[in-house]
């Protein structure tokens, strides 16, 4: 009997992120029947170039997360997609990690717990919180790098084309119809997200934005919020 190992294919969303997407390229090896797609949004830096550089199918497409992941999986050849981020690094054994996990029996998809790259201790707390969520509620984000079958990404719709928050509801969705598991190995993701903004007042929005989002605030309100600066005196 002739035994095949899923092929996964790595779709990492780019838009300027050279001073990242070495590394994050890079932690997808050593791995066993992969491909990786970096979709560029319009990068004006050298993301491109050094995607490129480094042998990795590239695709060009719109700005905005959710379009450039949906543009990805078209193009993917593999059974199994993974979305990454490109601030974020894969553990070693990724892809073995990834098809047990999606072999257990009513598991639908998966993400990985978090670590953020900096020596920061209220960060430990965030961390903690992700996954806590993650492992009780099964509401990973985006930065944990999701993964699931091609064939259950083409059942739920994909990720619906919103500014932001796709992540979040494509994991509604997946709950609907099965269980997302954690892996305990974490990806490491990188700080600045939290701290440009200081994390206590990161944590926050987060949280207003997410209450938002379920009372039924349109995500396009959310981001002209972000643009006018409504959360600056949080």
């Amino acid at each position: 009997m002739k035994i095949t190992t899923p092929k996964i294919s790595i779709i990492i969303p780019v838009l300027n992120e050279a001073e990242n997407i070495t590394q994050a390229i890079a932690s997808t090896q050593p791995s066993t029947n992969i491909e990786v797609i970096v979709v560029d949004g319009g990068s004006q830096d050298d993301t491109y170039k050094i995607a490129d550089d480094l042998n990795v199918t590239i695709i060009s497409s719109i700005p905005g997360r959710a379009v450039q992941m949906n543009k990805g999986a078209i193009f993917a050849k593999g059974d199994i997609l993974l979305f990454l981020h490109a601030d974020t690094q894969l553990p070693r054994g990724f892809d073995v990690m990834i098809r047990t996990a999606l072999e257990e029996t009513g598991t639908v998809a998966g993400a990985f717990a978090l670590r953020i790259d900096a020596e920061v201790a209220s960060l430990r707390l965030v961390e903690w919180g992700v996954n806590m969520r993650s492992r009780f509620l099964q509401m990973p984000y985006g930065d944990q790098a999701i993964f699931l079958t091609k064939e259950t990404f083409n059942k739920i719709g994909n990720f619906p084309e919103l500014p932001f928050m796709e992540d979040f509801e494509i994991m509604r969705r997946l709950k609907r119809i099965g269980r997302i598991t954690i892996i305990p190995v974490p990806v490491i993701t990188s700080a600045r997200r939290w701290l440009q903004k200081g994390i206590c007042k990161t944590t926050l929005i987060n949280q207003i934005v997410i209450i938002a989002y379920l009372l039924g605030v349109p995500p396009q309100r959310l981001v002209s919020w972000y643009r006018q600066k409504k959360f600056r005196k949080i």
